[in-house]
């Protein structure tokens, strides 16, 4: 597929004919943000439902934590070797397979007897969403060639994921209160199934650049570096591991092998991530914003959610709701990205994004064991738009600043950068609400040191503690657990606002204006290795 838009002609070059007519660019559009609706959704949908989860399988505080973050995790590895990937052998075709996938995998995560199964359900999960997501930025990359447009249809595909990552508590909730918990993933298989059909009949298929062979070896080195990581983050965390080689081992080997990845991405003639990409300031910058941005609301969310069910004793169906706000807002400022960027530009757009997200955590510190509606839906009115407002600034330069012919590189490291700050921000935020939480639980009157470890490992588990132990003690026991949880959650905000506020001040690296990135992106477009279409038109401004 041609990455051009001819003269006039209000047609993406290269789309095929259907038997009606040509494929408009934003039909396509409309396909692709159906497509990540569904995968940006199972990033948060199971939220509501781990009360549920941990109530029928019974899974362990590490074996819980990875049912929520595997699936992320596993994405996050594997969005690089989809990417290049789809450059060489069809962005649909791997849209396809991931569809295919994705609805296998719902299946088994539905049906599943124990967590052990569940967890490997979601990794399937996770290889499903690596192969969707980038395929849809990247053609979205290349069916929108002029700036204007791009932008405009990033800000359409922003909102999407925004509201299917807002919206999965809500209809998580929905669901886990009139059926079960395993129907937040049967609802993938019927869409998955009419997502392949729609998008074998309407998808243009689109290739880059198909030069040397696959670095395998790479992606392996990749992934095993991100999980290594994360790995050491989650013990250090999980409160009943101490500083040491089984803490910090993971972290040391992970960055090694990301350092070796790196390295052997420099010396190689056909990478599987062009490193030159990161030399480009905006480029860089745009992806650590997305990953701080990530890292800083997602971990943040989980929490959020235990919050209105445990300690404001609200439904699944009632939680969903009260996060209603953030989708509103959220949608609203993917909507306006577009005028916004083109008034203030990506460095202010970015940068203002992140200062209003932090004031709208730090709001929320004033949270406590009573219910205050206004003061939360003020809260998540703020965090929707400014989180969306940096989200979107931050893809648009980051697209922007990349050729059109590595446009399933450029789209996997914004995936990848997305889905990484999403999985470490569950690990790192939990990890700083477990070691505030704990502590509050180490002696309770009436208690006993057993009863209180148990209970110190989520504020779920110390009700089911509670429940089982006399009337003074379990008064006391569900009393200071509600306290330490919300100790810990203030602490867990405001972590959350100073990395939102580094975020603010490293988005001062980026350009001022919006041309500034496109002239240069266009500049290298014009000298650099083209894509595997037509040449571009006379008149088609490239």
């Amino acid at each position: 597929m041609s990455g051009t838009t001819a003269s006039g002609s209000g047609r993406t070059a290269g789309v095929p004919r259907l038997p009606g007519g040509g494929v408009n660019r934003w039909t396509v559009l409309i396909v692709l943000c159906v497509s990540l609706l569904f995968v940006a959704l199972d990033t948060t949908i199971l939220y509501v439902a781990v009360p549920s989860v941990t109530e029928d399988l019974r899974p362990g505080p590490v074996e819980l934590l990875w049912i929520v973050d595997v699936y992320p995790l596993i994405a996050a590895s594997l969005l690089i070797l989809f990417g290049t990937l789809g450059d060489r052998v069809g962005r649909r075709r791997i849209l396809l397979l991931g569809y295919g996938l994705f609805a296998l995998a719902s299946a088994a995560a539905a049906l599943a007897p124990n967590p052990q199964i569940l967890m490997a359900a979601r990794a399937l999960l996770g290889i499903g969403g690596a192969m969707i997501m980038p395929a849809t930025l990247s053609i979205l990359r290349q069916v929108f060639p002029d700036r204007r447009e791009r932008a405009v249809a990033i800000g359409v595909w922003s909102a999407v994921a925004a509201v299917g990552a807002a919206i999965g508590p809500v209809l998580g909730g929905f669901l886990v209160e009139n059926f079960w918990w395993g129907s937040v993933f049967l609802i993938n298989i019927p869409m998955m199934a009419v997502m392949f059909l729609v998008g074998r009949w309407l998808l243009p298929e689109s290739r880059g650049e198909r030069n040397g062979p696959w670095d395998l070896v790479g992606a392996v080195i990749a992934a095993l570096g991100v999980l290594g990581i994360v790995l050491g983050v989650k013990r250090i965390g999980s409160g009943t591991a101490v500083l040491g080689l089984t803490t910090l081992g993971p972290i040391v080997v992970g960055t090694l092998l990301l350092i070796l990845f790196v390295r052997r991405q420099r010396r190689r003639e056909h990478p599987l991530l062009d490193m030159r990409l990161f030399a480009r300031p905006a480029f860089g910058t745009s992806v650590g914003c997305i990953v701080l941005a990530m890292l800083a609301l997602v971990g943040l969310q989980l929490i959020a959610v235990q919050y209105l069910q445990l300690v404001l004793g609200l439904s699944p169906l009632e939680t969903g709701l009260r996060m209603l706000p953030l989708v509103f807002a959220a949608m609203a400022a993917g909507l306006a990205g577009s005028r916004v960027l083109q008034a203030v530009g990506p460095r202010a757009m970015v940068s203002l994004g992140f200062v209003l997200t932090a004031a709208a955590v730090l709001c929320l510190t004033a949270m406590n064991d009573q219910d205050r509606v206004w003061l939360l839906s003020l809260g998540f009115v703020l965090l929707g738009f400014g989180f969306q407002s940096t989200l979107f600034g931050a893809y648009e330069s980051m697209l922007s600043e990349a050729p059109a012919a590595q446009a399933g590189g450029a789209a996997a490291i914004g995936e990848t950068s997305y889905q990484l700050g999403a999985g470490i921000g569950v690990a790192l935020l939990g990890s700083v609400m477990n070691a505030a939480y704990a502590p509050g639980l180490s002696h309770v009157d009436g208690v006993s040191e057993r009863s209180s470890a148990a209970a110190s490992h989520s504020l779920g588990e110390a009700y089911k503690v509670a429940a089982g132990l006399g009337e003074s003690a379990r008064a006391a026991l569900r009393e200071a657990a509600r306290d330490s949880f919300i100790r810990g959650l203030h602490i867990t905000l405001v972590s959350s606002a100073l990395l939102l506020l580094v975020g603010a001040a490293i988005a001062l690296r980026l350009p001022r204006r919006a041309a500034d990135s496109a002239e240069r992106a266009e500049g290298d477009t014009a000298t650099g290795a083209g894509c595997d279409s037509e040449p571009a038109p006379a008149g088609s401004g490239r």
